[in-house]
């Protein structure tokens, strides 16, 4: 990774991790895989993941006093969920540094949502290991402040599967049903969730678990349907 590049990334980050650590960081497993086994981002991704859910609940925890455990729960969920680890991803344009393979290259891995996130997971590790716990929770909070600048962020967000539901029984529209189709190989599977309601496909969402699908295509679903009512009503005004 040449210097202006780790220059770069520093400044977004706000933090200067060392260079063979943040290579591996930005390794995914298509780039070790195609080049002999080299060691990947994984272990780090692990580390990360376990210092993003301490620093995201301990900071709702001081900051919403009032909050039940399940309001608490539902708030770290939607801060720490793959689609939003991907959006701060894409907003510090963290895609244009990754080490990929050539079929991921290929297919745009640059912007898929799961490796966006999960590289990002693999830099707050290696933060954790450059600078320590205090230094990688700031980055970690830098990030958050980010999302939570979004005044729907703790709306339907949090919960979009139950949004969903409410909504088509609010609705008489009975349960939302979910069908699940999955594609790619074992070491890097990919789901694709469709949302049907009263039969029609509403919206589809994807994603790297089928949990994760189902909540992106509910998302979806609840937009439209909402959206669908609102029109109907700016029509009829």
């Amino acid at each position: 990774m040449d210097e202006s590049k780790v220059n770069e990334l520093a400044e977004v980050l706000g933090i200067r991790i060392p260079v063979d650590l943040l290579e591996l960081a930005l390794t995914h497993r298509s780039f070790a895989y195609e080049n002999g086994g080299l060691p990947h981002n994984e272990r780090l991704e692990f580390l990360g993941d376990s210092v993003l859910g301490q620093t995201v609940t301990v900071m709702l925890y001081e900051r919403h006093p009032d909050s039940s455990e399940g309001d608490l729960a539902k708030m770290r969920a939607s801060l720490v969920s793959a689609s939003a680890l991907a959006e701060v991803a894409q907003l510090i344009d963290l895609g244009k540094y990754l080490k990929l393979g050539k079929g991921e290259e290929q297919t745009g891995g640059r912007t898929k949502s799961s490796i966006l996130a999960d590289t990002l997971e693999a830099v707050i590790g290696a933060a954790y290991l450059s600078c320590g716990q205090q230094c990688a929770s700031e980055m970690v909070l830098r990030f958050v402040e980010t999302l939570m600048a979004n005044p729907n962020r703790f709306g339907v967000a949090m919960d979009p599967k139950t949004s969903l539901q409410e909504l088509t029984a609010e609705r008489g529209l009975g349960l939302p049903k979910y069908e699940i189709s999955e594609s790619g190989p074992d070491h890097s599977k990919r789901f694709t969730a469709e949302a049907f309601v009263s039969g029609e496909r509403i919206a589809s969402g994807s994603g790297t678990s089928k949990k994760q699908a189902e909540i992106a295509a509910a998302l979806k679903a609840w937009e439209i349907l909402k959206g669908k009512r609102s029109n109907k009503r700016d029509s009829e005004d």
